[in-house]
């Protein structure tokens, strides 16, 4: 794993040439901590960006890879994006807050983040040659559909992987973004078969040409969440908190490729929150080492990531994509929210925030909600989530919905009965709080992946069973920053 952490250049000839090409065309990189806190950010570059789309593959937009933006996506926010649900749309006493991951540039989904994480470090190191090679970007879909976004900025050729069952509004959006037809595969299934990425990953990484980046295994991915996303959530909290005695108890976060959870490791450290981790049910494969299919898009699974701090984590929530899909239909539809309006008393400007809530934030929202019964949680208590992306993203699959599950009529009483089923409703089963015989239950089902399938060597896979390693990892922010650096001023773009 060491050629995923690089601390130096690996390859001088490598760096030269993306050097040259920096110079020539006049890209800055961002350091970490211009992401982190991007009032950081220069004064000049905050200047130019006003004129920037914040959805054009122009270079200035790295510079708005951050959760600081407003909601045109071209201003600098003092505290991130967030919204608070309260008990009224919940059921609980304890305040829901829940970061908006659609203020991001390009995409409308955090995982751009993800991807500068993965890539940048690779690219300063001389790792990836931008004129050579294609970077690959297996994905359940926002991942690789950030990566396409960088890479083209950074002049970089890419290959997005992602399950030919996933939303009709990525492959559109890709459609848009990559170079040929051929740069989007499609591998079979839906948003559990990633063994089948996997697959399609080694087939490729057999020809050089192509430097496959693996949100699962990429520490960039944690490393960059834990440095960015943690802050940020902790800043949100912050907000809400004021002078008040609320307590942040827990960060619910989906697993997907485990990078968000990394945020939860700093929200840990900095306000002694728990960590939870949310997968579907129909897929359990943390709560039951289970399989299974479902459609909480964003979260694939039947594997632990590499990247995934077991030993950290402190429960496993498990939602329904009944659920999901359900509640994405009645925040978005004209008589759900005349349903949440005129019948549960919810303000109109908290209804019309829930569009920036997508499949797997809807999850994270009633996993959190099973958490608070689960613990008893009061009104001095909050849980932090985020929204990895918006509803604008699953139009289609709202169709879906509305076809296969009512019949192509969704009434008052149809509103009402989702309300009460998958919010009211929400119970405390499939939730398990993790012993440390769980924890090892978990982790080792990791091997059959990494070790077995992927190749990790047994040495490295072990390592992450420590506290020590994952806190190590951190040291990296500054050696990347101080190589990005490097990299900005011999290329002349400081």
């Amino acid at each position: 794993m060491t050629n995923l952490l690089p601390r130096q250049v690996l390859d001088q000839a490598v760096h030269d040439r993306s050097l040259a090409r920096f110079a020539k065309v006049g890209i800055r990189l961002p350091l970490i901590a211009e992401l982190a806190e991007p009032a950081k950010i220069p004064a000049d570059i905050s200047e130019a960006l006003a004129g920037v789309d914040p959805d054009s593959p122009d270079p200035l937009n790295l510079f708005r890879v951050h959760w600081h933006n407003t909601d045109d996506r071209r201003a600098l926010a003092d505290v991130p994006a967030h919204i608070v649900l309260p008990s009224e749309l919940t059921g609980v006493k304890a305040k829901i807050i829940v970061a908006l991951g659609d203020r991001f540039p390009m995409i409308g989904a955090h995982k751009v983040l993800a991807a500068y994480g993965c890539l940048v470090p690779r690219l300063v190191s001389g790792q990836i040659d931008l004129e050579a090679q294609r970077a690959v970007w297996p994905s359940t879909g926002n991942y690789c559909r950030g990566g396409v976004a960088i890479a083209r900025i950074l002049g970089c050729r890419s290959v997005a992987i992602l399950p030919e069952g996933m939303s009709r509004e990525r492959f559109a959006w890709l459609e848009k973004w990559t170079s040929s037809p051929d740069d989007i595969m499609r591998t079979p299934g839906t948003e559990s078969n990633v063994k089948e990425i996997y697959d399609a990953c080694n087939a490729l990484a057999k020809d050089p040409k192509n430097l496959i980046l693996n949100q699962f295994s990429e520490f960039g991915n944690y490393i960059v969440h834990r440095a960015v996303t943690g802050r940020a959530l902790e800043k949100a909290f912050n907000s809400v908190k004021g002078e008040g005695a609320l307590k942040a108890r827990a960060f619910v976060c989906a697993s997907g490729s485990a990078g968000t959870l990394g945020a939860g490791d700093h929200l840990k450290a900095a306000l002694g929150a728990e960590i939870a981790v949310v997968e579907a049910t129909e897929c359990p494969t943390l709560l039951r080492n289970g399989y299974g299919e479902h459609n909480i898009q964003g979260i694939g699974d039947k594997h632990v990531p590499l990247i995934h701090n077991v030993f950290n984590t402190d429960y496993v929530i498990g939602v329904s994509d009944e659920s999901s899909d359900r509640l994405n239909l009645l925040f978005a539809s004209g008589e759900g929210r005349d349903y949440l309006a005129n019948r549960r008393g919810i303000a109109p400007e908290l209804i019309e925030s829930l569009k920036h809530l997508g499949l797997s934030g809807i999850a994270n929202v009633v996993a959190s909600i099973k958490l608070a019964k689960y613990l008893d949680l009061g009104e001095e208590d909050a849980l932090l989530t985020v929204a990895t992306d918006g509803a604008a993203m699953y139009e289609t699959e709202g169709e879906k919905t509305l076809e296969e599950d009512f019949g192509g009529r969704f009434d008052a009483v149809s509103a009402g009965e989702v309300f009460g089923e998958h919010l009211l409703g929400a119970g405390t089963g499939d939730l398990l709080e993790l012993t440390r015989p769980e924890r090892e239950r978990i982790f080792n089902l990791g091997y059959y992946t990494w070790v077995e399938q992927q190749g990790i060597a047994l040495s490295e896979f072990d390592q992450r069973r420590s506290q020590a390693f994952w806190d190590g990892l951190m040291d990296l922010v500054p050696a990347w920053d101080a190589m990005i650096a490097d990299f900005n001023r011999e290329a002349g773009t400081l």
